[in-house]
Formats: C-alpha cells, structure tokens, sequence
C-alpha cells in the first residue's frame, strides 16, 4: 500500500487590505522551542507556530536558491499571538 504526502494546512490568499508583520532575524532566545502548530511544507515558504519562555511567535522559513532564510515575528503573549496566527492563515496578515 502507497502512503501518501501528508499535509498541513495552507496559507489564505493574501488579502489586498492586510497587516505588515514585523518580520525579524531568528534569535537564539530559548534553549527550547515548542512548535504548536504549522503549515505545510509543500511551498517554498512555510510557517510554525511556536512557543517558548511565556511567549509565542510565528517562525516564517523560506527555501530558495540562495538557502534556508527564517525570520520570526516579534514575541507576544499567547493570546495575541493565536490571533495573529489565524490572520496569517485567512490572508489577512503576512
């Protein structure tokens, strides 16, 4: 029996009328980082989810010819930070 690719969910279009996130440099800021949810991995960009020392964040990674880039958005509290994942997911923020 095959097994096919598994995937997550995909990012929303994005909107014309959307959010900026502030998009920053990974940072070694926690000996652990918890991943709470993700996108797929099938495009060139995807998205997590993470969580770590109190706060969340979203971890942006992009594949391309010149390498692996990551970037994360600021960290906030969980709250904010769930909102402002299920905007990036509808399209509304990127």
């Amino acid at each position: 029996m095959a097994v096919g690719r598994h995937h997550s969910r995909h990012v929303g279009l994005l909107q014309a009328e959307h959010e900026r996130i502030d998009w920053r440099g990974e940072q070694a800021r926690a000996a652990r980082v918890r991943i709470r949810e993700h996108t797929c991995d099938c495009k060139a960009t995807f998205y997590e989810l993470c969580q770590a020392g109190g706060l969340m964040f979203i971890r942006r990674t992009h594949r391309g010819p010149a390498g692996v880039v990551v970037h994360e958005s600021p960290w906030i509290p969980a709250k904010e930070a769930q909102e402002l994942w299920l905007r990036l997911l509808s399209g509304s923020a990127r």
